[in-house]
């Protein structure tokens, strides 16, 4: 359907003229020429457009615009060429003024781009609505156990502050969930916040995308790239995993949190970290400390405020909750409303849970595709562990003579590339270290990665 647009124009040879070549480009046309008509077509329509007059016998449009442009943009239209009304109209939201006599073609262009700023405008505030929609529907954090309930007072306590937080816990025992809840709780809480894994990253690239770099910083830096920490500027940045980042970064970062200044690569002026950073991990920090793999001062303003997200098996009353949560929110397969039998419900709560809400949300979406149309899931459909296939053997490592423990591990190693044919995250998963120090260990022991 075409955009309709009402012309308030009280010369009626110009209304009609500006009817005809609007309409003659595919747009649904109203004119009139008094407020009065003008009123009585806003009570019964919503035009996309308004075209008026600054005067007109009844009145004129300067005063009435602030009610206007709330319902649409409006162009304001004057024979009266004078730098004040220009002035006026825009203060008073005027989309654009235009002064007679009009040409056509830039009426045309005004139109359009007033329309396709305004049909912008509306998708940008859908989708702000519709995400706040979702985070005001859906609790950050769902359980009502105890443990989970300490976990809520520190962050109450901690939140309104500007306060480094460590987060720490489990692989999968919702640590980035914690730092959210650190953020909505915040005075930032209306800014960005900005998430960065500090395992998925080259420690060449690292220091890149959290501070930007320079034109001419690197070979490639063809342009100034702004990093994340200005990417969450006035809001939070959220560390993953901190424990894996190396000890010059470390470095870097404690005087991030220290000065509140950084500087972008290959740049030499002190920036503004208007951020609070939020950091997490699922290492010992302590120990890693005391073996001289983390920066001590850094471990020691990072600990001033810490949290601890409990595993799964320290709050199983909370498992019915996301069960229910995890069923009733999955988007991918045909909607079916479905229960958990009690006899499933209670398999779930036993289960220890190794790999924690992670693991709990891809069980129960295993378990919905495997019920298929039954509106029950039962035990019958629930899948503990990752599944092996038969032709999977147990690790046997053979030496000639006693190894060392280095010896041991580059075998092992290789031997995990071999079963997993060179799927990192695999590897990784199953010899508990990160990707990252993956990646180490194969450049160490010279493996080539099986595919």
């Amino acid at each position: 359907m075409s955009q309709s647009i009402l012309v308030v124009e009280d010369d009626e040879l110009l209304n009609q003229l500006i009817a005809r070549y609007l309409t003659g480009a595919g747009y649904q046309v109203t004119g009139v020429r008094r407020w009065a008509e003008a009123v009585r077509h806003l009570e019964a329509h919503e035009p996309h457009l308004m075209i008026t007059d600054v005067r007109l016998p009844d009145g004129d449009s300067l005063s009435r615009l602030p009610q206007l442009i709330e319902r649409q943009p409006v162009i304001v239209l004057t024979g009266f060429g004078s730098v004040r009304n220009a002035v006026d109209s825009m203060k008073a939201g005027a989309f654009e003024y235009l002064v007679k006599p009009i040409s056509p073609e830039e009426l045309l262009l005004v139109v359009q781009r007033a329309l396709e700023t305004a049909a912008l405008q509306a998708d940008h505030q859908f989708c702000k609505r519709r995400l706040q929609a979702q985070e005001d529907a859906t609790p950050i954090m769902i359980g009502e156990s105890a443990a989970l309930a300490d976990v809520h007072q520190l962050i109450e306590a901690v939140g309104p502050t500007d306060m480094t937080v460590l987060v720490q816990g489990e692989s999968g025992a919702g640590k980035e969930l914690v730092a959210r809840a650190i953020h909505q709780a915040s005075s930032r809480s209306q800014r960005n916040f900005v998430a960065l894994d500090c395992c998925t990253l080259q420690p060449t690239l690292f220091e890149s995308e959290l501070f930007g770099h320079e034109r001419g910083a690197f070979t490639s830096a063809d342009r100034q790239k702004k990093g994340l920490i200005e990417g969450a500027e006035g809001g939070t940045l959220f560390l993953d995993e901190i424990g894996e980042i190396e000890i010059p970064m470390q470095a870097k970062l404690l005087r991030v949190l220290e000065t509140g200044k950084f500087r972008r690569v290959g740049g030499t002026r002190d920036l503004n970290a208007n951020v609070r950073v939020v950091c997490a991990t699922n290492r010992d920090l302590a120990e890693m400390s005391r073996k001289g793999t983390f920066r001590l001062d850094l471990y020691y303003r990072l600990s001033a405020f810490v949290i601890t997200a409990p595993a799964l098996r320290e709050r199983r009353e909370d498992v019915p909750h996301l069960v229910e949560h995890f069923v009733r929110t999955h988007n991918f397969s045909r909607r079916m409303s479905k229960d958990v039998t009690p006899e499933a419900l209670q398999r779930l709560i036993a289960y220890d849970w190794p790999g924690n809400v992670r693991e709990l949300k891809n069980v129960v979406e295993r378990a919905i595709i495997l019920s298929r149309d039954k509106p029950k899931i039962g035990i019958e459909h629930l899948a503990f562990g990752p599944a092996r296939s038969a032709s999977e053997a147990p690790a046997n490592v053979t030496f000639e003579e006693d190894p060392t423990l280095d010896q041991l591990q580059g075998r092992y190693l290789a031997f995990q590339l071999r079963k997993h044919r060179g799927r990192r995250s695999k590897v990784a998963e199953v010899m508990g270290i990160s990707e990252r120090n993956l990646y180490r260990l194969i450049k160490r022991y010279g493996l080539v990665e099986s595919s």
